[in-house]
C-alpha cells in the first residue's frame, strides 16, 4: 500500500485569451488521473451546486452562457457582479484542499493517492500550493474546492442569481448596494477561507440591461453574441477533431456574420484532410 510515486511534468506555455503554463503528466499518470477522476466524480457532483457549470456531465460553457442570459432576462433591471480569482490554479492550498477532501473520502488507499497527486505538483508562488492546468483530477479539485464558495454565496448571501464557470462567477442583485454588500462578504471568504484573491481586472459591477461580457461572449437580456475575440481563437484552432464542438458554440452564440464565415472555415479545414 502507498508505492505508487507520480512521475514529474511536462510543461509548455499557450497564449489563448492569456499566457498560461500547461504542465502535463506521463501516460502512466494519466491512467491513474482518470481513475481517481471518475471515483471523486461519483462521490462529489451530487454535492456541488446546480449552477456549478464547468467540467461536469452534461454542462459546459455553451449551457453556461444560455444560463446566464437566462438570469438577465428575469432580472433586466438589476445589477451583476462579474469576479474571477487571481491565478486560481496557482494559488489552491494543499492543505485546505486535502482537508476539504478528508470527510468525502473513508478509504485509506485512496487517501494516501489523493495525497500523492496533490503533493506532486507545486507552482512558484510558494510551498504547498498549486495545481497543474494539464492534469484531469485538477478540475475536479476545482470544483471540490470552490464548492465551499458556491455553499456560502447560495446558502449564507442568496442572491436573487449566481452562477460559476470554473472560477469565474456572476452575481445579480436588483440594487448595486447589496451587490456591494455581498461582494466584500465574497472578498473575505475568499481571502480567509480559501486563501484566495481576487483577480482586480474584471471586478466589475454593472447594469444587467447594459449587457455583460462573460466566458467569451457578449450577453444581453435579448441577445448574446461570441466576442471577436473568442471567434479569433476558435478559427485558429478550428480542426477536423473539433469542429462538432465549436460548430453548438457558434450557432447557439454566434451572430449570422460569424455563422457564415465559421461554415466556410469548416469546408477549408475538411477540404485540407
Amino acid at each position: 500500500m502507498g508505492r505508487y510515486r507520480h512521475g514529474g511534468y511536462r510543461k509548455f506555455i499557450v497564449c489563448d485569451n492569456k499566457r498560461r503554463e500547461i504542465s502535463v503528466a506521463d501516460v502512466r499518470d494519466k491512467v491513474v488521473h482518470r481513475l481517481v477522476y471518475d471515483h471523486l466524480n461519483k462521490i462529489c457532483d451530487k454535492t456541488f451546486i446546480y449552477d456549478a457549470w464547468s467540467c461536469r456531465i452534461k454542462k459546459g460553457l455553451t449551457g453556461a452562457i444560455e444560463r446566464t442570459q437566462t438570469f438577465l432576462k428575469r432580472h433586466p433591471n438589476g445589477y451583476v457582479w462579474k469576479g474571477d480569482v487571481r491565478k486560481f490554479f496557482d494559488s489552491i492550498d494543499h492543505e485546505i484542499l486535502q482537508k476539504l477532501l478528508a470527510p468525502k473520502i473513508k478509504d485509506k488507499k485512496t487517501s494516501i493517492l489523493l495525497d500523492e497527486i496533490i503533493r506532486s505538483f507545486q507552482s512558484g508562488h510558494g510551498n504547498k500550493k498549486g495545481m497543474p492546468i494539464g492534469n484531469l483530477t485538477s478540475q475536479i479539485f476545482a470544483n471540490i474546492y470552490m464548492n465551499e464558495l458556491d455553499r456560502f454565496v447560495k446558502c449564507q448571501l442568496k442572491p436573487k442569481a449566481y452562477l460559476r464557470y470554473g472560477d469565474d462567477f456572476i452575481l445579480i442583485a436588483h440594487d448595486a448596494e447589496k451587490l456591494e454588500f455581498y461582494r466584500t462578504k465574497i472578498i473575505k471568504f475568499l481571502e480567509e477561507v480559501l486563501k484566495l484573491q481576487m483577480n482586480t481586472k474584471n471586478d466589475r459591477i454593472i447594469k444587467a440591461s447594459r449587457g455583460l461580457k462573460f466566458l467569451g461572449a457578449t450577453i444581453f437580456p435579448s441577445c448574446r453574441m461570441l466576442s471577436g475575440r473568442n471567434f479569433r481563437r476558435i478559427k485558429k484552432n478550428l480542426n477536423t477533431r473539433n469542429i462538432s464542438s465549436y460548430n453548438g458554440l457558434i450557432r447557439k452564440n454566434g451572430n449570422e456574420k460569424q455563422k457564415e464565415q465559421f461554415d466556410w472555415m469548416v469546408l477549408r479545414c475538411l477540404s485540407l484532410e
